[in-house]
């Protein structure tokens, strides 16, 4: 319990200092592309897609942070494609609540290069935040008698004027990749901006707080190392406010049986976590598992109060596939 007063006490702390990031976050990024970039938005090898990742975060404490998402998308044969997602993250003891709700859509008939393989796609994002907790799970001083102790049915001085907040948002990104196959390196990247209409970020009806915008760039090289093995770097740089986060990493994807792939690698958050990555993809799906083990003083701190996550993506197929359609996804 002592350990877990602690860390809460220093958790805030640093938001208070440096106005840490608020939005959540992914150690397997490209998995749920649809929280990256809206760009990314169709981008796979088929007429559909569905993901889903959910993300366990500092279990140490009694109420963790807990991070599901689910993400449809699919594609058109006018250079469209349109999607769908919902976030839901539940954090502490007073019922912390964040959801989110987006549509989105990708333009991707910018195209250049032997055959169009190089393509430059434009996605944009609108949608829904609401944030709410729960005034009922909540302690305050008020409630504490110096004599009998915390009393939870005593009645505290303490209000609020509202318990949950609901703004409109959108987001917007561009993407560009290689898809040409056969090439022994394929080079993709993207730059996308969420929160561009800067949504309300309070409690109180006389509040001004709002959201900051986030600024995400992505970048990967796949490396094909023979026609079984490919080795595929990546980095992320985000900035929210005045917090940032910076991640490398790098997976390798053998292709152990004929329509079966097996994923390892690792990605590297600096001055918060080392994440080891296993995948396995079998024709249409692919699992991936993942484990922040936490590096910094805050998890010293919280006697390694380590993340993790698991994620599972179906792309599906209405017609049969020609080898005109394969290529090169940017994505894990």
């Amino acid at each position: 319990m002592r350990r877990s007063i602690i860390l809460l006490i220093v958790v805030c702390l640093g938001a208070h200092v440096v106005k840490a990031q608020v939005d959540p976050h992914f150690s397997q990024y490209y998995v749920y592309p649809a929280w990256l970039n809206p760009a990314l938005t169709g981008a796979f090898d088929g007429d559909y897609r569905i993901s889903g990742i959910y993300r366990s975060q500092w279990g140490n404490i009694s109420s963790p942070f807990t991070t599901p998402g689910v993400a449809v998308d699919f594609t058109t044969n006018r250079n469209s494609s349109f999607g769908a997602n919902v976030l839901n993250q539940t954090a502490g003891d007073g019922g912390y609540n964040y959801l989110t709700a987006y549509a989105s859509y990708a333009y991707n008939g910018v195209r250049f290069g032997p055959q169009e393989y190089h393509r430059v796609v434009m996605g944009m994002q609108i949608g829904v935040i609401q944030r709410r907790f729960n005034r009922s799970k909540l302690s305050f001083g008020d409630q504490w008698n110096p004599i009998t102790g915390y009393n939870p049915g005593a009645t505290s001085a303490e209000s609020f004027s509202r318990t949950s907040s609901t703004s409109f948002d959108a987001a917007a990104g561009i993407l560009y990749y290689d898809a040409q196959p056969g090439k022994k390196l394929n080079l993709f990247g993207g730059f996308s901006v969420a929160h561009l209409t800067r949504p309300d970020d309070h409690f109180s009806a006389s509040g001004n707080s709002r959201l900051p915008m986030r600024f995400t760039g992505h970048a990967g090289l796949r490396i094909t190392l023979s026609d079984v093995l490919s080795l595929t770097p990546n980095i992320l740089y985000l900035k929210q406010g005045t917090a940032t986060e910076k991640m490398v990493g790098a997976y390798a994807r053998l292709i152990a049986a004929p329509g079966t792939d097996v994923m390892l690698g690792a990605n590297y958050r600096f001055k918060d976590a080392l994440s080891p990555y296993v995948g396995f993809a079998h024709k249409n799906i692919v699992l991936g598992v993942s484990y922040d083990v936490n590096t910094s003083d805050l998890g010293k701190m919280a006697n390694g109060s380590n993340s993790f996550e698991i994620s599972l993506s179906f792309i599906g197929r209405r017609s049969v596939k020609t080898p005109e359609v394969e290529f090169v996804c940017p994505r894990l």
